[in-house]
């Protein structure tokens, strides 16, 4: 391991932007394993949609990636304690945690140390709340719990059920000992227009690779269409095009725009984040961030 004082680094950053290759360098040279922090990479056949690149590991050992069915839930909470206890694991075999990830809730989770209880769907609670309108309940789920970090809690209905289910769960339940962890955060930043041109190269290779098929096994496998639109983009927009809603032509080229606005959200998530006192050290994509990185974890080193 690098230090006692720092156990763990972190690699966040938009899509397509060299997460992955970056974290896999880096556990090379610090004797270390990754821990996948991306919200679809934890379902199984969800490959190239979710941007896996499986085979870019080779001996590098990786968590969180392949760990639930595709179809089922898959959650923040669940995210948490796993992750926990991966970072744990790992250094009982005196080796180094990377999380490597762009899913910004499930990265400021962890880093935060967001007080999260497990909470079982309440169906006399949503009995309850069931004749209240949308907005009455967005205001009960205010009064709780103000700070949102999710937006979209606040406008589906299903979802906004959940928040309330879980918010109501958390502020009921005891307190517990925080998770206490020395982790270094590094960023990585691409010019707006370079990025862009990454992500669509990146999604014609995809597509080139099966990412047509990946869905439509998906869907016979028994995943519905309304369970791939909340699988995120790629598969939201394929499984337009697959239920004959867009051509193809017109599926690749929203995709890769609405593919655009999302790594905006990210990085928008990110500077957030550091509002809130999460230090990210950025690296400067098109200049080796290996040995930026490098470089700042050793006068990390030297400061202590």
């Amino acid at each position: 391991m690098v230090n006692n004082s720092m156990d763990a680094l972190v690699i966040l950053g938009a899509t397509a932007g060299g997460k992955t290759a970056l974290a896999i360098a880096a556990a090379r040279h610090f004797d270390g394993e990754i821990i996948s922090a991306d919200s679809r990479q934890v379902y199984r056949g969800m490959d190239l949609g979710s941007g896996k690149d499986l085979a870019e590991y080779a001996e590098i050992p990786y968590h969180l990636i392949d760990i639930a069915e595709a179809g089922s839930e898959y959650n923040l909470f669940q995210f948490q304690r796993d992750c926990y206890a991966a970072i744990k694991a790992i250094h009982q075999r005196r080796r180094l945690p990377l999380i490597c990830g762009g899913t910004g809730l499930y990265l400021d989770a962890v880093l935060k140390g967001y007080h999260l209880v497990e909470v079982p769907l309440n169906q006399q609670l949503r009995e309850q709340v069931s004749t209240l309108s949308d907005e009455q309940l967005r205001r009960k789920l205010l009064e709780i719990k103000p700070q949102q970090h999710n937006r979209t809690d606040l406008v589906e209905r299903e979802r906004l059920l959940r928040a309330y289910e879980i918010a109501l769960g958390e502020a009921r339940a005891e307190p517990i000992d925080p998770f206490v962890w020395q982790p270094l955060v590094f960023g990585l930043k691409w010019p707006r227009e370079m990025l862009r041109r990454r992500i669509r190269e990146r999604l014609n290779q995809r597509l080139e690779q099966g990412m047509i098929a990946e869905v439509e096994n998906l869907q016979a496998a028994g995943v519905s269409w309304e369970q791939l639109e909340f699988y995120g983009l790629e598969y939201r927009y394929i499984a337009h095009y697959l239920q004959g809603k867009l051509r193809r032509n017109e599926m690749v080229q929203q995709l890769a725009n609405a593919i655009g606005q999302f790594a905006k959200r990210q990085e928008t998530f990110f500077r957030r984040m550091e509002k809130h006192g999460t230090r990210i050290n950025w690296l400067n994509a098109q200049n080796d961030p290996f040995a930026q990185l490098c470089r700042m974890v050793e006068q990390y080193r030297i400061s202590l």
